[in-house]
């Protein structure tokens, strides 16, 4: 589902005593639109991926240990891993020790573990999972690497059954130069590209590292000033060209599940524009983001596809593009035909209302915005056309919330 627009009475109701603030569940778009679905053929790193950190810590839900993994400092995302990856999700990151004579998965911080979550197998289990079920679909895993015990990694994965799909380090271009194609990489099934932070674990294991490959932003609050876009510690300069893959962080130090509407919508896209600029005018081939289902609409998922209409056709949303089309020419909606969300029919004009382009957020501190789509909405005699399966989802969604 892209969109969940709960509308009732009780909605009306709530609006009409000044807003849903009270409220905190958020009905909103989740889901990037599939890239492939409108350009293929393109080298991997010309696309541009939705990704959260912390992967594996879903909000109040029992660690296998038996505590909690949903305590206010591990709060990053809302879901399992293959509702994360059903929902459009392509890169994960994933903190790795050693614990119990095994690998588990944990939340970090400044390399100690913080909560020990469940065992690594678990999860790469479930990526195994929706890899067989979609054969033309491409996962990237980010490993925070504090595994210690030799080949635990590798090893791991293959017990997962995740060997077949892994991408070899041996075709990672070393100089910034294009990857395979997406086209290519699917047809050989390398559909797991795997990057870990420690270097020996490329010569001893054939895991790629990650920082001869990536430049990368700083995270956590030093991340989030506006106007400003530096490099982390541990990459190179964000306009380095020899490394083909630019991955932008936007999320608070200490996950905020509160804030996470005002950071996931116009403050998340202002700061792609500004990291596009220091990263020598690249987008983001990686857009890494806490309570990735949460903002004032559009969120996350718009920000990955104005990145993907930019890199695959030069054009302000992947809605614009199509395969075989002259770079920069856009192919834009007929007049009167409703875009895809929060998409101008022509540049500068306002998306037209309509289902697909209105949202009611139940958690709207913006109270202002929400009453102007609703009366687009309204003004534009679509009250009646909402689609029953939308409603239903997001009921169940504020349920499990």
């Amino acid at each position: 589902m892209n969109f969940c627009i709960a509308v009732s009475l009780i909605v009306v109701a709530v609006f009409s005593f000044g807003g849903c603030a009270a409220v905190k569940f958020t009905c909103t778009r989740i889901q990037p639109l599939n890239p492939f679905s409108k350009v293929k053929g393109v080298p991997f790193n010309r696309y541009s991926w939705l990704t959260i950190r912390n992967s594996i810590v879903k909000v109040s839900v029992k660690s296998a240990t038996g505590g909690v993994r949903g305590t206010t400092i591990t709060e990053t995302q809302e879901d399992s891993v293959i509702g994360q990856l059903r929902n459009g999700v392509r890169g994960l990151m994933l903190d790795m020790y050693d614990f119990s004579n095994d690998i588990w998965l944990c939340r970090s911080s400044c390399g100690k573990c913080i909560k020990h979550i469940l065992p690594v197998i678990t999860v790469l289990r479930e990526i195994k999972v929706f890899l067989e079920a979609n054969p033309s679909e491409i996962v990237t895993v980010m490993i925070e690497d504090y595994v210690t015990k030799p080949n635990g990694i590798t090893n791991v994965f293959r017990a997962a059954g995740l060997g077949p799909f892994w991408f070899p380090v041996s075709l990672m271009p070393k100089s910034g130069e294009e990857w395979l194609t997406v086209d290519e990489m699917i047809e050989i099934n390398a559909r797991l590209v795997v990057f870990s932070s420690e270097s020996t674990k490329e010569s001893s294991e054939g895991i790629a590292y990650k920082w001869r490959y990536f430049v990368e932003n700083e995270y956590g609050d030093y991340g989030m000033i506006s106007g400003s876009c530096t490099k982390r510690a541990e990459s190179s300069p964000l306009n380095t060209r020899t490394m083909s893959l630019v991955l932008m962080n936007y999320f608070p130090s200490a996950p905020n599940p509160d804030q996470a509407c005002k950071h996931n919508s116009k403050p998340l896209k202002s700061m792609m524009y500004t990291c596009f600029e220091a990263a020598g005018k690249r987008w983001p081939n990686f857009i890494v983001v806490d309570f990735y289902k949460r903002s004032f609409g559009r969120g996350a998922a718009e920000a990955v596809d104005e990145a993907n209409g930019q890199l695959l056709c030069g054009c302000a949303n992947i809605t614009h593009c199509k395969d075989n089309m002259t770079f920069g020419t856009c192919e834009l909606p007929q007049p009167g035909v409703p875009s895809q969300p929060g998409v101008p029919s022509q540049p500068g004009v306002p998306p037209q209302p309509g289902v697909a382009d209105v949202y009611i957020a139940l958690e709207m501190h913006d109270h202002e915005e929400s009453d102007i789509w609703l009366m687009e909405l309204w003004k534009g005699g679509s009250w009646l056309r909402f689609n029953i399966s939308l409603l239903f989802d997001c009921l169940r969604m504020k349920i499990q919330s």
